[in-house]
């Protein structure tokens, strides 16, 4: 029977995990617009829209009116940029090289594609 691990030692797992935040856009499949999106844990974010489509509810409302119209299924989860965290890095720096990413990825796109 496998060894079951301490509350302990998960936490410490937890905390020496990997961490990959960056910039994501959920894409409208139908008229190629996007809302562009920065987060520090990109897993969580896609997490975060499986469970909005699955569950029909909109994960933002800048996309509501074509959420609604178009349904959950006419938007994809779509990973622009990758940034890992570094060890020696603070949460609020990490969060500062991710606002920066997004800002670069914002002057890259034109409004016309952006809600």
């Amino acid at each position: 029977m496998p060894e079951q691990k301490t509350k302990k030692e998960l936490q410490a797992q937890y905390k020496e995990r990997e961490i990959i935040g960056g910039v994501y856009a959920i894409r409208n499949t139908l008229n190629n617009k996007m809302l562009l999106l920065a987060a520090t844990d990109l897993q969580g974010s896609k997490n975060r829209f499986e469970f909005a489509r699955k569950t029909g509810s909109c994960v933002d409302l800048k996309l509501q009116k074509d959420w609604t119209k178009q349904g959950a299924g006419s938007f994809a989860f779509e990973v622009l940029e990758e940034l890992k965290k570094g060890a020696a890095q603070t949460a609020k720096e990490f969060k500062a090289d991710i606002d920066v990413l997004k800002e670069i990825w914002l002057d890259k796109l034109s409004d016309r594609e952006l809600y």
